[in-house]
């Protein structure tokens, strides 16, 4: 049988109201003898307070919401280790959510947590996110921030890394090994991640004077699958190419293995990168030259900043944008001007 406040306080021959207030720190007044008393029978008989039951009193259950769009990327359990280290060492527990990046999966789990009484959510939003799903964390007065992914609204605090940067220096960095020819798979149209890595491939080719090829693009949805139908897609396009840059590891890898059952040699006939530096990027033949994301600080920084909100505590920035940086491995060579020019790749 389960144990309650009412035999806790039975047993210590004091009110219920007293054991309560103990168990909630709320002591002042009751002599050290009577609260060692009562904390020592809720130890004998193994007492756990119902923390549902108690958020409907003290409206905080030490539990934090954590919605992410795809547990099976490997990006993201770092990503999750951060903000369940910090969240545990502030005394909060974690609830996962998984939206597999669906518009109603996501507006379930959002009331899922609401009704829960979670403390505060953070999360990695759905592509197709509408302020419609937000409403039920700002009606609830749930304090919530956004973690990698972007919306247009300026009071939501927003933790992410500089996308448009990462992939504006690894398109350089083919540039500057003699690549003219680059070819580039992407996220999903309407992504904001997605869009910002674009803008840093379109940039990095404006600044070096090649020329933007909408032909040379290629969608996918940062899954392996997509990263092999977009390269085989670029392959029968019948456009040349030296290098592929494509929008996260996942996708790369998936291209590699087009490239291997086609018999092109990496990189000696195409070079190849990927984003993100996941474990499977250093363990491909070749090894991926990629981005590398903070990932566990992406998790910590999103927990300490939910937190802060959660108690009420001024944040010094809306906005905290981390640094990304170039990991040089083997699956990018030099190409010569007149490799290049004579290549049918």
């Amino acid at each position: 049988m389960e144990v309650t406040i009412k035999d806790i306080a039975k047993q210590a021959n004091v009110s219920i109201a007293t054991v309560s207030r103990i168990i909630n720190n709320k002591d002042e007044g009751f002599s050290l003898e009577t609260k060692d008393r009562v904390k020592k029978i809720i130890k004998e008989m193994d007492y756990h307070p119902n923390s549902i039951a108690r958020g409907l009193v003290t409206k905080k259950t030490s539990v934090i919401g954590l919605i992410l769009p795809d547990i099976t990327n490997p990006f993201f359990p770092e990503v999750v280790r951060g903000v369940e280290d910090t969240a545990n060492a502030h005394g909060y527990n974690i609830i996962l959510c998984n939206t597999d990046d669906d518009e109603k999966k996501e507006k379930t789990y959002f009331k899922i947590l609401r009704d829960k009484y979670v403390d505060g959510v953070i999360y990695t939003s759905a592509a197709a996110l509408k302020d419609k799903n937000i409403k039920i964390l700002t009606d609830g007065e749930i304090p919530f921030v956004l973690m990698d992914r972007y919306i247009e609204n300026q009071t939501i605090p927003y933790i992410h890394t500089d996308s448009e940067r990462g992939m504006y220096e690894i398109v350089n960095y083919l540039i500057s090994n003699g690549h003219k020819k680059i070819s580039y798979i992407s996220g999903p149209v309407g992504d904001v991640v997605a869009e910002q890595r674009k803008r840093g491939y379109k940039k990095a080719l404006k600044e070096s004077g090649i020329e933007y090829k909408e032909l040379l693009v290629r969608h996918g949805n940062y899954k392996v699958n997509s990263g092999i139908s977009c390269m085989e897609s670029l392959m029968e396009s019948g456009e040349n190419f030296s290098a592929v840059v494509c929008a996260n590891d996942l996708m790369a890898v998936g291209a590699l293995e087009v490239l291997k059952v086609k018999g092109i040699r990496v990189p000696e006939d195409i070079s190849i990168t990927g984003y993100d530096d996941v474990f499977l990027s250093q363990i491909t033949t070749p090894k991926l030259t990629t981005i590398s994301q903070p990932k566990y600080d992406l998790g910590k920084i999103s927990a300490e900043i939910l937190i802060k909100l959660i108690n009420g505590e001024d944040i010094d920035s809306r906005e905290i944008k981390l640094e990304p940086h170039l990991v040089i491995r083997g699956s990018v060579a030099k190409r010569s001007e007149v490799h290049e020019d004579s290549s049918n790749r």
